[in-house]
């Protein structure tokens, strides 16, 4: 290339933005990483290869142009960096704080690889993308026509948001039906704020409303109204309802109180950091202070709530998990920063009783260790013989994952699930067993990461518009006036 701003790897080091320090951060619920000045971005961005193999770009869900958004920062040329980013990606700003780039683009970056230090992908789109916001870049959704035709989405998460938004571009009526007060799923209410600021959720929903969708909140559908009356009323009906039934674990003692599922605890840790009243946080059911917490999994979700418990003054916060690091399902990285703010891990390690005497008091444990690989090749865990032990714990975390739940609650006949529990689809429209009924995110994917909710979103409004466009091909669309 004749531009000298890239292939800084091998002489520019990688730089992240700067990292608040774990004693101050471990006292309040602001985001843990400051942002890039406009000269660092610049040169970070300039350490990429632009490799032939863009390994980055092909690992990642969505696909994202992420060489080109990265030459043009480098280049200064941040609007453009921004569309090129926002072409892809409905919420880059987002993926950039909450995608476990470790894992994915930057876990598989060719830089990475030569043993030069990955480009920090998710600090630079997270960059570019709050530039675009501060200089009104991120414009209004403005569709070019008026299709006459409507879709209901249910669940205002991140596959809903996503696909609400590529559906109001397209010119459709997009009605939105959540169970919650506030849109945004997960993104609100299960992620904490230190890793995800809740105004920066707020735009997105703001754009949608601003932009003509129509967010109606406090409505469960199967409750309020049924999937069948939905489907009735608009021309096709998207289910995003996510995952949210908590897996469970039978052991003795599992009825004492104080074990509480990790999205009860998240729950209420984002409410009252939304300024909301919360009955479990006056009465101490779910709240960490001054108590000996133990989190039981390795995902991501264990991680934000040990961090989560630290935040609220636990005494101790300790992480069971049956295998050890390496093979954690987490971000690696969230366990350097659970371990930064004092958190103890117990690698190797499963609940084998919870003991106490009407509530918990403590957990005892089996210590396991990795045995011979099971079919899918991953290595089988067995408990070594008398390797029990005991850790204090008088408020247990149980963060197993999550699972959707029962497709008849959604009130409507003939959706069919496969064998664990997620709604059946069709793998190239979403659709599912019902049709004009389509299915995004987590409620068909199961539990997954928010980039995979996102691109399901993208994905299904895509499908749908196909569809309804084949169907209603006969009938002109006036074009909107300016």
């Amino acid at each position: 290339m004749a531009d000298t701003k890239m292939l800084k790897f091998a002489e520019t080091a990688r730089r992240s933005p700067e990292k608040r320090a774990p004693k101050t951060r471990r006292r309040d619920f602001e985001e843990i990483f400051g942002e890039y000045a406009r000269l660092k971005a610049g040169e970070q961005a300039g350490r990429c290869s632009q490799c032939g193999v863009p390994f980055c770009q092909v690992h990642c869900p969505l696909h994202n142009n992420i060489p080109d958004w990265l030459m043009l920062t480098a280049e200064g040329r941040l609007e453009e960096a921004y569309e090129v980013a926002a072409s892809t990606n409905s919420m880059p700003e987002i993926c950039g704080r909450i995608c476990p780039q470790d894992r994915l683009c930057e876990g598989l970056c060719v830089t990475e690889q030569s043993g030069h230090g990955a480009i920090t992908i998710g600090a630079i789109e997270k960059y570019i993308t709050e530039t675009a916001w501060e200089n009104g870049w991120v414009r209004p959704i403005r569709p070019r026509r008026r299709l006459g035709l409507s879709v209901a989405i249910v669940g205002a998460g991140p596959a809903g948001m996503a696909a609400a938004e590529a559906l109001r571009v397209h010119g459709y009526d997009v009605v939105m039906y959540d169970r919650h007060d506030r849109a945004g799923g997960l993104l609100t209410y299960g992620i904490p704020n230190f890793k995800l600021d809740k105004h920066v959720v707020q735009r997105r929903v703001d754009r949608l409303s601003d932009g003509g969708v129509d967010i109606r909140l406090k409505r469960a559908v199967g409750r309020d109204e049924t999937l069948a009356a939905l489907a009735g009323k608009h021309a096709a009906v998207l289910i995003a309802t996510g995952a949210y039934a908590a897996r469970d674990l039978e052991a003795p003692g599992r009825g004492l109180s104080a074990i509480v599922p990790a999205l009860s605890f998240l729950i209420a840790a984002n409410r009252a950091g939304l300024g909301d009243a919360v009955p479990e946080h006056a009465d101490g059911s779910l709240l960490a202070t001054d108590r000996h917490v133990v989190v039981v999994g390795g995902g991501d979700t264990a991680m934000d709530c040990v961090r989560t418990a630290v935040r609220q003054g636990a005494k101790s916060v300790t992480c069971l998990y049956r295998r050890d690091r390496a093979n954690m399902p987490g971000s690696l990285r969230e366990v350097g920063y659970a371990e930064e703010e004092g958190v103890k891990f117990a690698w190797l390690a499963a609940p084998r009783a919870f003991l106490g005497d009407g509530r918990v008091s403590g957990v005892r444990a089996s210590q396991m260790r990795l045995g011979a690989p099971d079919a899918g090749g991953r290595r089988l865990v067995e408990a070594i013989p008398g390797g029990d032990f005991n850790v204090d714990a008088d408020l247990v975390i149980l963060a197993l994952g999550f699972d959707p739940e029962p497709a008849e609650t959604l009130g409507v006949r003939g959706l069919l699930v496969n064998a664990y529990g997620n709604l059946e689809t069709n793998p190239r429209t979403l659709m599912t067993s019902v049709p004009g009924v389509y299915a995004a995110g987590d409620v068909a994917r199961g539990a997954s990461l928010v980039v995979w909710a996102i691109r399901d979103g993208r994905m299904a409004a895509a499908a749908i518009h196909k569809s309804l466009v084949r169907e209603h091909a006969a009938k002109p669309a006036p074009a909107l006036a300016d």
